[in-house]
């Protein structure tokens, strides 16, 4: 077994990430390929088990190197069979992926929620460091989040465990979320709603730097960042207060769930230890006093890779 592979994939809507990932969680060759959503996402399971098939003969190695498919699938999944309950941006709903993709590739396959996977990611082989209390929060164009309680990720009921981001952080005018709510953490900490902020902002204030900035060089969540390290007060105030709703979320599930980690991935985290601090100084004071001896706020070391590495996991441990 230990000459063995697994195949990684992280499923997105736009690209397919895959790893060959040895038993102990080393990336042997990594790679990606677009995503197909035309007819519903007819053609994506085909596309995996031809891009598969063609890595390893360019390779050199047998179909019999591998041992089995782990893949982390946009939405909730449907732990008992693999199947997706609904992936709006591939046009899923129902959708038999774990079947199907057993059928193309004639390997074993376990199918969990793409940021689930890129929780189970950072504990085996990034900033989790094999804690098995943990939580993670993917902060990209949406919110994502996996929780890992006892080394097993809360799936819920209906797969709907660890949806961080459809908190609700405004329950009075809160903003329209893609999810059918109003008022969603995403709506906030997202790129997007980064974006959206500081465009409400820059209407309230049109001389300022920021307004000045992001006339010149377009607006985006980096940038807003860029500025508040530089101490622009009105993208300070955005940052502020998207660290204030963060902070207080993480708080309240920290109570709940007494983790050792709590992991910030994802292109916002990409702001590094001034987002953390920023979010600390948010975090520490709505934490339950026990439960702020035990827990730490550390970015994600992982990147791109805690997806395939976190589906490998899954493959390694669960087949």
């Amino acid at each position: 077994m230990e000459n063995k592979w697994y195949v990684g994939v992280d499923l997105g809507g736009t690209t397919i990430k895959m790893a060959f990932v040895n038993v102990y969680g080393e990336i042997i060759h990594k790679w990606e390929i677009p995503t197909n959503i035309n007819e519903n996402g007819k053609y994506i399971t085909t596309d995996i088990a031809k891009s598969i098939d063609r890595k390893l003969s360019e390779l050199a190695e047998p179909k019999d190197k591998l041992h089995a498919i782990g893949i982390g699938a946009p939405g909730p999944v449907n732990s008992a069979n693999g199947s997706i309950y609904e992936a709006v941006n591939l046009g899923w709903t129902d959708y038999p992926l774990k079947d199907r993709l057993e059928v193309e590739t004639g390997l074993p396959v376990i199918v969990d929620n793409d940021a689930n996977l890129a929780a189970v990611g950072e504990m085996w082989k990034g900033a989790g460091d094999g804690s098995k209390e943990l939580i993670c929060v993917t902060l990209g164009t949406g919110v994502g989040g996996g929780i890992i309680s006892n080394g097993e990720v809360v799936v819920g009921v209906n797969g709907a465990g660890g949806e961080i981001g459809h908190i609700t952080v405004e329950p009075i005018n809160g903003s329209q979320c893609n999810c059918g709510k109003k008022g969603c953490l995403e709506t906030i900490a997202s790129a997007t709603g980064i974006v959206r902020l500081a465009k409400e902002a820059i209407a309230k204030n049109g001389d300022s730097e920021l307004a000045i900035r992001a006339e010149q060089e377009g607006l985006s969540a980096k940038l807003v960042f860029d500025l508040a390290k530089e101490g622009e007060p009105i993208a300070s105030s955005v940052i502020d207060y998207i660290s204030s709703q963060l902070g207080l979320t993480l708080a309240n599930l920290a109570n709940a769930l007494n983790p050792e980690k709590i992991i910030l991935g994802g292109g916002v985290s990409k702001a590094g230890e001034h987002l953390v601090q920023s979010i600390t100084s948010h975090f520490l004071p709505y934490l339950f006093p026990r439960a702020q001896k035990g827990v730490k706020l550390e970015l994600a070391t992982l990147g791109n890779d805690a997806g395939v590495i976190g589906a490998a996991y899954i493959a390694k441990t669960k087949i």
